[in-house]
Parts: C-alpha cells; structure tokens; sequence
C-alpha cells in the first residue's frame, strides 16, 4: 500500500494510513480492567448528565457558581466520551487499528479538554475567593456575565492552543514505526515516532503541559492562601468551619486531578523515570476517574445539587406510582 505524501520545503512528508494502539498489549486481565472503565464511564455520563439537567433546569440555581459546576461536568463527559468507547473497542475486541485524520481528531478533543479541566477548576477556586473573601462584593464582582466569559476566553484559547498543536502535527513524516504505545492517539507517543525533526512538537507539548497545568494550580494556590487568611481572620469559629465547609469538594476534586497529573505528564516528560506500562495504565486512571468522581461529590456535597435531584428522583416515582394506579382505575370493571 502507497503512503499518502505531501511536500512541505522541499521535502516529502509521509503520513501512513493510521495507526496501531498498543497500549495495554503486556497487560494480564486486561478485560477486567475495560470492564471497569465501562461501568466509570457509565457513572460519568449518568451523574454528569444529571448534574447539567438540574443546573439547567432550576432557574435558582442559574448563579456564577453553578455555571462553573455546568462547564465543569460537560467537560467531564467529553473527556470519557472521547476515549473510553475508543479504549473499549480498541482492547476489549482487539480492534486497535486508528485512520490517520481520526487519531488526530482523537487527540485535538483530548488535548482540549484536560487544559479545560484544569482551567475549570481554576474557575472553581476563582468562585470561592470572591464569594469567601469579597462578600458584599461578590454580586457585582463574580455576575453571570463575567464569569461567562471566563468560561468562553478559556474555551477559546484551549481550542486555539490545541488546534495549532495538532496542526503541526501534520508536519511529521511517519516512514518507519506506526505502532503507538499508549491507550488512544497520545500526542508526545505519536510525534516520537517521526523519521524527521519533532523539536517544535516536543516544545508545544512541554510548554502547554507547563502553562496548562502549572498555571492554573499556582491560581488555586494562591486562591486558597487568601481564602486561609481571609477565614482566620474571622472571630466566630463557626463562621470559619463554615467558610471552609464550602470548599471541601472544590478541594477533592484538585487533589483527584492534579496529583496524578503531575506526576505523569512532567515527571514522565522531563525524567521519562517512569516504566512505559505503568504510564500507560495511570494516564489511563488518571484522565478517566475525575469525570466520574467529580459529579458524585457535587451531588453529594452540595446541597443545592442534592436536594433537587433528589426533588427530581421523588417526583419521577410519584409520577410512576401514579400512573400504575391510573391504569389499575381503567382496568377496574364498570357497573
């Protein structure tokens, strides 16, 4: 078969027809483990789902904070939905075979939303300084239109970012090795396998895991120190249990998705002291369990969220039940 070639500076740039995922190839029990992730991303889409129609649905709850909680859970079912089915498919029926343009459509929705995850909890944390430490500013400072184009600007520049680093991409001449080790189209296992110079692809993904990750986690930091100064200098304790109350699940959710990141996509990058395998199956954890964590502990530990899905639950039982006792009615025989 002929590769597809493209001249770019004189020089002939071969991209193959696709590629070859095989990530999970050494793995024993691998089934398991695919079992699994399709009950997370089961979870993730329910919960999720549920979290959007409450949010949407509930004109009391169209508030700066609740927008920020809607961006974050649509972004969570975006991020397992473009690489659980694929996982699935891939390693469960052994058809692990990607088209070229696919692998890269593939990794521009990937790449887009784990900086948007990122930046979304940034806005999270953004919601708690100025609701915590500006309280009697906080309606003219954190209104629906601001923090709506917060949520745009970083839409906007994740898309832009990311699409110019898939871009380049196309750059890269693939004449030996189609075979990529990681669980779906990854960006640094794909363009390592390039026959001609990746430089600039090495340096986008550096930078952007550096601006991307560090950048909003130095936010979070600093957001919290003015949230801790701000709580202990609060006389009643009370007040402060309560302050600190609201930002418990803000809190889980940047320990669930940091930590692990951190520690493979810079470790990894920089050091490469972590074993390809394990890499692969802790990426693999660490992209696909926040989305599925992080609606449950907003159900869970808001109790806006909590007591209207809840609301929601009742009504659709009640409405069941009455609609059983309609039909028992109809069925009853006339005199």
């Amino acid at each position: 078969m002929s590769l597809p070639r493209t001249v770019l500076n004189n020089s002939v740039i071969i991209h193959p027809p696709g590629f070859y995922i095989i990530g999970f190839e050494t793995f024993p029990f691998i089934s398991v483990y695919f079992i699994f992730l399709a009950f997370v991303y089961v979870v993730t889409v329910l919960f999720n789902s549920l979290v959007i129609y409450v949010i949407a649905f509930n004109h009391c709850l169209h508030t700066p904070k609740f927008l920020a909680v809607i961006n974050l859970a649509v972004i969570d079912l975006i991020l397992n939905t473009s690489t659980i089915p694929s996982m699935i498919k891939t390693f469960l029926f052994m058809d692990n075979f990607i088209p070229f343009n696919l692998c890269l459509l593939q990794m521009f929705v990937y790449y887009t939303v784990i900086p948007l995850e990122s930046y979304a909890l940034a806005i999270l944390a953004y919601d708690r300084l100025i609701a915590i430490c500006f309280p009697l500013r906080q309606n003219s400072i954190n209104t629906m239109r601001s923090m709506s184009c917060i949520v745009g600007l970083t839409s906007i520049y994740c898309l832009g970012v990311t699409a110019f680093s898939t871009g380049i991409m196309t750059r890269l001449s693939f004449c030996n090795s189609v075979r990529v080790f990681s669980y779906f189209c990854d960006y640094a296992p794909v363009f390592r396998l390039a026959c001609n110079d990746y430089t600039l692809q090495w340096s986008m993904a550096s930078t952007c895991s550096m601006v991307n990750l560090m950048g909003p986690f130095s936010f979070i930091l600093l957001s919290y120190v003015s949230i801790l100064v701000t709580v202990f200098r609060m006389k009643s304790v009370s007040s402060r249990l309560k302050a600190l109350a609201t930002c418990i699940e803000h809190l889980v959710l940047v320990a669930v998705f940091y930590i692990p990141i951190f520690t493979i996509f810079l470790v990894g990058l920089y050091v490469r002291s972590i074993d390809p395998d394990q890499r692969v199956l802790s990426l693999s954890l660490a992209s696909c369990l926040p989305p599925c964590i992080n609606p449950i502990v907003y159900s869970l530990k808001t109790k806006e969220i909590k007591t209207r899905a809840l609301a929601l639950v009742t009504k659709n039982k009640v409405g069941t039940h009455q609609t059983h006792q309609q039909k028992r009615v109809d069925k009853t025989p006339r005199v």
